[in-house]
């Protein structure tokens, strides 16, 4: 059975693809010029390319280790 993922990875991966995705539209808006990947439309390159940064995201909030939290109240 494969372990949960927390919510914390969840969220950073979210973040990590809404804050790319507008940070790539916006660079291409002011460049004047949305090829940033040639083989790829425009519009949809944006959305993809910030699959990268949020994938990184995700394995690097997989792989680190859980800090263990002590008893109530201390």
């Amino acid at each position: 059975m494969a372990a949960r993922v927390e919510k914390k990875v969840t969220a950073a991966s979210a973040g990590a693809y809404v804050a790319s995705t507008g940070l790539l539209a916006s660079l291409a808006a002011v460049q004047d010029d949305a090829r940033l990947v040639e083989w790829m439309p425009g519009v949809l390159s944006p959305f993809v390319l910030a699959l990268v940064p949020a994938a990184i995201t995700f394995v690097g909030g997989w792989l680190a280790r859980h800090t263990p939290r002590g008893p109530a109240g201390v």
